[in-house]
């Protein structure tokens, strides 16, 4: 139905319709062009046709519409028809946040950890205020304007900590909106794991715990060259004593036996059996040597018995046969480990071959105990051994330091001294009982 004017009007079930004339004119103009309408519903006095019926519409003669359905005629008059011009005003009202109402005021500061958030707000138009239609955004949270209808409230969870400003407008029955508006600052105070510092306090620990990681990785490549350091520093060590402890101590031997020969050429008795000790020897230096060579560390040969092992040891490696050995053995004989088996007749072998060259002795007594620790006493009733000799050893030898230092690879204790009662010399190593069967 059209009207004096030139608007097109529209009976539907939504109520009346109005297209203003030019609206109307740029639908002609265009087809697919969006026009914009107002609708005069129930709320505006208007009842909208309903059902399958169709109304009749009229223009009178004054240019008043007329509009009638099954059951009411409705008249409307285009020139008295007035718009709300005035736009209304907006206030927020309340804002709640976990239950709790907190007053609308400057500087307001929410409790950290704030879930549920509720802004009231409220448009004051006395025209039809069911029809003011509402518009809110949150600074800090929200990108654009969310349109909420009629709907006075404004909801929002789980805000993280910041500085906030809510603006809210509304607009009138006729579409007339209140550009200013009103707003709200407030705040969400952060708990302590959501500040700067503890952001700035998490990167130094994480910056720490890099470093830490950084450090424990070069300390481990470290110790692991150390330790491959100490391995080279030890076999040679242990390849020097092994020099020191067969090699060179049977070359020694056997040039004393040679001097001993010497100083009785005319004795052919003495030469033979010089020469034929002098044989042996070198024939033991030169299997001894090619085993330092090969790095062979077996424990010696017959150390079931490390009394009698140690007794033929001093039966071979006497000079002339004159010196009496005496060997003794106490306690419930056991079974040691390999290496603290080796360890300890290297020792001893080294303390019986010192006696028979150096000492002058012409006795030599051996005890093995095996009652709790084991204990190992070499003891002659030679000229005895110097007190700088036995603390520091004598300069350019090796053979206390060696002997030292074995002991000290199975945590056993080496004294070397005067015996209390007499003269002579007395090495005495004790290994403790729990280094006895360790690997």
């Amino acid at each position: 139905l059209g009207d004096l004017r030139g608007g097109l009007w529209l009976y539907a079930s939504c109520g009346i319709v109005h297209i203003a004339p030019d609206q109307v004119r740029a639908w002609w103009s265009d087809p697919q062009a969006t026009l914009e309408f107002r609708v005069y519903d129930a709320l505006d006095g208007a009842q909208p046709a309903r059902g399958n019926f169709h109304p009749n519409a009229s223009t009178g003669p004054d240019g008043r519409l007329w509009f009638s359905n099954a059951s009411v005629v409705q008249v409307i008059d285009p020139d008295r028809l007035r718009g709300n011009t005035l736009a209304p005003p907006v206030h927020i009202e309340q804002l709640v946040a976990d239950r709790n109402v907190y007053p609308v005021q400057a500087g307001l500061r929410l409790p950290p950890l704030t879930r549920d958030l509720q802004i009231d707000y409220t448009g004051l138009s006395m025209v039809i205020p069911r029809k003011t239609q509402f518009r809110y955004r949150l600074d800090g949270h929200d990108s654009e304007w969310q349109e909420a209808g009629a709907r006075r409230q404004a909801f929002y969870t789980d805000l993280p900590p910041g500085d906030y400003r809510f603006h809210v407008t509304a607009s009138n029955n006729d579409g007339v909106w209140n550009e200013t508006g009103t707003s709200l600052a407030f705040s969400v105070t952060p708990t302590f794991y959501q500040t700067r510092w503890f952001a700035v306090l998490c990167l130094l620990v994480a910056a720490l715990l890099l470093w830490l990681i950084y450090a424990a990785r070069v300390r481990q490549l470290t110790l692991r060259e150390q330790a491959r350091f100490e391995e080279r520093l030890a076999e040679r060590t242990r390849l020097a004593r092994e020099l020191h402890d067969t090699l060179l101590q049977t070359i020694q031997g056997s040039k004393l036996v040679a001097e001993h020969a010497l100083d009785a050429p005319s004795d052919s008795a003495r030469l033979r059996r010089a020469m034929e000790q002098l044989s042996a020897w070198l024939g033991q230096a030169v299997k001894e040597g090619r085993e330092a060579l090969r790095a062979l560390r077996g424990p010696a040969e017959g150390l079931d018995d490390l009394a009698a092992a140690l007794k033929r040891a001093a039966e071979s490696t006497q000079i002339d046969g004159s010196m009496q050995i005496v060997c003794a053995t106490s306690g419930q004989p056991r079974e040691l480990h390999p290496i603290v088996a080796d360890e300890v007749y290297r020792i001893g072998y080294e303390a019986i071959r010192n006696a028979c060259m150096h000492s002058g002795a012409s006795k030599l007594d051996i005890e093995v105990a095996y009652d709790g620790d084991f204990t190992l006493r070499v003891s002659d009733n030679g000229k005895g051994i110097a007190d700088e000799v036995s603390a520091r050893g004598k300069e350019g030898h090796f053979g206390l330091r060696g002997m030292r230092e074995r002991a000290a690879h199975i945590g056993a204790g080496l004294t070397v001294r005067k015996p209390a009662v007499g003269n002579g010399t007395r090495v005495e190593l004790i290994v403790p009982e729990r280094s006895l069967s360790r690997k």
